[in-house]
């Protein structure tokens, strides 16, 4: 976690840096404000990890002596494919376009994404891949 931390501190620093030149060569205050928060954003995330790589042990790829092998095993739970998520981006299509065309539309899409989104949620409780 210590090299996540120090790259975000690296980013800190360069955003608190050109924020100032970009305001001074620009005078915008919009783009001014969004480096101004996105410097806060990584400050933040800087902290976070700098704040929780000292309470965790080191992992092998953060000490000087850590050898591959010690990366190895179960790295977590990745899904396998999955249609819901297909199904979740077309709902939401239809909704933003009925904002454009027609109520009628959003409510279609609405309807039909409330049945792809409880698909999505529990697509793990049934099935081939049920728990």
């Amino acid at each position: 976690m210590k090299a996540e931390t120090w790259m975000f501190v690296f980013c800190s620093v360069f955003f608190v840096l050109v924020t100032p030149l970009y305001y001074l060569s620009s005078g915008d205050l919009t783009g001014t404000t969004a480096l101004v928060m996105t410097f806060l954003l990584t400050t933040l995330i800087a902290f976070y990890l700098g704040f929780h790589a000292r309470k965790m042990e080191p992992r092998p790829e953060d000490r000087k002596d850590g050898e591959i092998a010690e990366g190895a095993g179960e790295l977590g739970f990745f899904p396998p494919y999955s249609w819901w998520p297909l199904w979740c981006a077309l709902c939401l299509s239809a909704m933003v376009l009925g904002v454009a065309i027609g109520w009628w539309l959003f409510l279609i899409g609405a309807a039909l994404g409330a049945i792809a989104l409880c698909g999505l949620i529990f697509e793990y409780y049934r099935g081939e891949y049920a728990h």
